[in-house]
């Protein structure tokens, strides 16, 4: 096998490892005496919602809202799918998160809460608390995204502004049985941490919230500002935190992460003859940070026989006002062949939900000849690179990685093969 097909199929192996096709049916629980409502949000949505419909039982009641990403939808015929906007939320997802919102707390405790949960669902489940206006959820949404905050950053934040996210959904189901069924896109798999954790305990405060708008140097909206200081000071409720009655019929419970994806990948460079090594499933940090160690480690192995180097997690990128096109898988990338410079490596970075940053395409793939024939394009790599611009640059050479959306998430997926020839 050739070596791009090689880093393709790889990348393929890690996506269909997450497929809720596959991962979801085991988990379905029993129906219950009562009606189940299937909620939830997130760039899996669609399809693990299509899934529950494919095996739960004709006979027992079924019904239900989920929202995902546009043009992550999929025909459904008993829970309804609605699409709205990632990574900035928009009145689609507002209304639909506001729906379930009042489904939930019409249940009963013979009923069942089914909460389907992906990466996303922060976004696409972000109906703003009252004070706040959408507008001024997203300034400071796309104030933090700029600002390369991490996911945990970010959720520490909207989880004080929105009405679903840390605990609040589960908060309003209390009277019945609830079972999340989460797919993990954040480093350490925590369920208060994915999608905002709509079902789980929230260990944050909006002291917590304040404090990381301050560390980032943002200056929120005056709605924002004025919740989150009535908030700290007692004068409006908090979310619901550990030990909270509301999580006491409450089960979270992740069906698949990172890591089991990464395993996969692993397992198939193998098959193909290629030893592989998992770094790591939780790296963070910038991304050009990361490829410069991750080129240090190429240096230091000098490796001259094949040898896969699998790591995944999720990098930032901090923007400059002014800057080009570029998801951070293909910043990485761009970064990685800078510091590698003359050392021959094959590499692959890619988003497992198949939109590196808010690009269209997954990600990027790197080639040992990729600096040279770059110089021939007249395109400048340490130029490009610094403009954040690593989409232009990849795509003049032909090595995005297209995959449209994979109705799944999580996290990226990296893979730096060394000693191929």
């Amino acid at each position: 096998m050739d070596p791009r097909s090689l880093l393709l199929g790889s990348f393929q192996a890690a996506v269909a490892a997450a497929d809720p096709g596959h991962i979801l049916p085991s988990h379905l629980p029993s129906p219950p005496r009562g009606r189940t409502l299937v909620v939830g949000g997130g760039k899996a949505a669609a399809s693990m919602a299509a899934t529950v419909e494919a095996h739960w039982p004709t006979d027992a009641p079924l019904s239900g809202l989920v929202v995902t990403r546009y043009q992550h939808g999929l025909p459904t015929r008993r829970i309804e799918v609605v699409e709205a906007s990632h990574p900035l939320p928009d009145g689609r997802g507002e209304a639909a998160a506001l729906r379930m919102l009042d489904m939930s707390r019409q249940l009963g405790p013979d009923d069942l809460l089914l909460a389907l949960i992906s990466g996303g669902g922060s976004s696409l489940l972000a109906a703003p608390v009252e004070g706040v206006t959408l507008k001024e959820l997203r300034q400071v949404t796309k104030a933090l995204l700029h600002a390369g905050a991490s996911i945990h950053d970010i959720n520490t934040v909207r989880k004080h502004l929105t009405r679903l996210s840390g605990g609040q959904l589960a908060q309003a189901a209390q009277a019945a049985h609830g079972l999340a069924l989460i797919i993990s896109d954040v480093v350490g798999d925590d369920p208060g941490s994915i999608a905002s954790g709509p079902c789980a305990p929230d260990a944050s405060s909006c002291v917590d919230a304040l404090e990381q708008l301050q560390r980032l140097q943002i200056t929120p909206p005056e709605g924002v500002r004025h919740h989150l200081e009535a908030c700290a000071a007692g004068h409006l409720p908090d979310t619901p935190k550990p030990g909270a009655p509301c999580f006491a019929r409450m089960e979270n419970r992740v069906i698949a992460s990172a890591h089991g994806s990464l395993m996969a990948a692993v397992r198939y460079f193998e098959q193909h003859g290629v030893p592989a090594v998992l770094l790591s499933d939780k790296v963070g940090g910038n991304a050009q940070s990361v490829a410069r160690q991750h080129a240090a480690l190429v240096h230091a192995l000098a490796r001259r026989q094949a040898l896969a180097l699998i790591s995944g997690g999720e990098t930032t990128v901090t923007l400059q006002p002014r800057h080009g096109r570029g998801g951070r898988n293909s910043e990485y990338l761009l970064a990685l062949a800078l510091a590698l410079s003359e050392t021959p490596a094959w590499a692959i970075a890619c988003d497992t939900d198949g939109i590196d940053g808010s690009e269209d395409n997954a990600g990027a793939l790197l080639t040992p000849d990729t600096l040279v024939r770059a110089r021939a394009q007249e395109l400048d790599a340490a130029g490009r690179l610094t403009a954040h611009d690593s989409h232009g640059f990849f795509s003049a050479l032909g090595d995005l990685i297209v995959t449209g959306p994979t109705r799944t998430n999580v996290n990226d997926y990296r893979a730096l093969v060394i000693g191929l020839g």
